[in-house]
């Protein structure tokens, strides 16, 4: 049964034809009176209006405007040639439905004004034998009311359209906003990370440079030193190497850096300056480092940094008033853990759904782009009772 309604929803005129053929079929037969047990054909003029009615129906969807004006002079035809009530009239209420529906506004108000008038007119030219002018009128009344109800269904279904099309317009355009800013947020914080990333390459370079240049001073005089130096040159090198690929991994779409100062980059030992930063300016921060510190790869730790930073920053936006906030640094033996907490209420939960803090969904959008890039993982979403958590694990191997 479902492929059989798909397919009638999918050949509506093969619908419409077939009620056509059904409705000329019941006018045909009722139209021939029985006498003395045999049949009379129709008149000669019944017969083109019930195939006119008929071809109204047929062809009601693909052109409404003009199966209107078709049955409204057929109606006319029938009042001046005096071919009575039949059936197939029944098509002038199928036609007053679908020009309410689809039809131009034009149609839909001719449409309304025929089925009011049509009642009456039919009444007045055929008026029923025996009944009083009272009775009359209350069976114009009676065969009124199913136009008029045919036109305020057909409208509504328009209107019910028209609100379903418009909402549908609305979600699309929604979408592709929605997409376009989270690749112009993706973007701007790739380029971001680009020009931080230029600065910790070229950090590591000028490490190297000041390595070789005291190595071969030293060369003659002192080997040991400039054994260490070589092996320092030779560290450094690795890390350089593995900043330059992050680099052009962000670099592939195509973004060019803009040419600013170069400073120096923050990194796991600034985030106690930062937590204290932001005592200062009224956020209680509780901070914490478990297992022994030690230098980790410089891109790493700019990477902590600016999460811890971003976190903060969104705490003493969103978190309200009197909030409280906690930072934990956890160094593993293959990695750095970081854990940053909120207690504030100021966010709705619907904000945390949308991905982010900025109003936007910009903020967590660029801290995945950060533990990305060092091939970390994030974990982010409200705590229980209020509040918002961040978990992140910073590898020493990218994954």
């Amino acid at each position: 049964m479902q492929r059989l309604y798909d397919f009638l929803r999918r050949h509506p005129a093969w619908v419409d034809g077939f009620w056509a053929v059904v409705l000329f079929g019941i006018s045909l037969i009722s139209g021939a009176p029985v006498e003395e047990g045999h049949g009379t054909p129709p008149t000669a003029l019944a017969v083109p209006v019930m195939l006119l009615l008929s071809l109204v129906v047929a062809l009601r969807r693909r052109m409404p405007e003009r199966m209107l004006v078709l049955a409204v002079v057929v109606g006319l035809l029938q009042v001046v040639l005096d071919v009575t009530v039949l059936p197939a009239d029944f098509a002038m209420l199928v036609i007053v439905y679908t020009v309410a529906t689809i039809g131009a506004r034009w149609a839909s108000r001719l449409a309304l004004g025929a089925g009011l008038c049509a009642a009456p007119v039919a009444q007045a030219r055929w008026p029923i034998e025996d009944v009083s002018a009272a009775g009359n009128i209350a069976m114009v009344i009676f065969l009124t009311v199913p136009f008029v109800l045919a036109w305020v269904l057909g409208d509504s279904m328009r209107t019910r359209r028209a609100y379903f099309a418009q909402l549908e317009e609305r979600a699309a355009r929604l979408e592709k906003e929605r997409e376009a800013q989270s690749k112009v947020a993706v973007a701007a914080e790739r380029a971001r990370i680009a020009r931080e990333l230029h600065d910790v390459v070229a950090h590591n370079v000028s490490v190297m440079v000041v390595q070789a240049d005291g190595a071969a001073y030293v060369l003659d005089v002192a080997p040991d030193q400039a054994k260490n130096a070589l092996e320092t040159i030779s560290s450094t090198g690795r890390q350089a190497l593995a900043e330059m690929r992050r680099l052009l991994g962000v670099l592939r779409t195509g973004e060019h850096q803009e040419a600013g100062e170069y400073v120096p980059q923050p990194d796991v030992r600034q985030i106690e300056d930062l937590v204290e930063q932001c005592r200062e300016s009224g956020l209680p921060v509780d901070f914490k480092i478990e297992g022994t510190p030690r230098p980790l790869p410089s891109g790493l730790e700019l990477t902590a940094y600016r999460i811890v930073q971003e976190a903060l920053t969104n705490t003493r936006k969103h978190g309200g008033p009197n909030t409280g906030a906690s930072v934990r640094l956890v160094y593993f033996d293959d990695g750095l853990g970081l854990l940053i907490e909120d207690d504030g209420k100021g966010a709705p939960h619907e904000l945390y759904e949308e991905g982010g803090f900025d109003g936007q969904g910009h903020g967590l959008i660029g801290m995945r782009e950060r533990v990305g890039m060092v091939g970390g993982t994030l974990d982010a979403g409200p705590r229980p009772g209020g509040g918002f958590r961040i978990s992140v694990l910073l590898p020493l191997k990218p994954a």
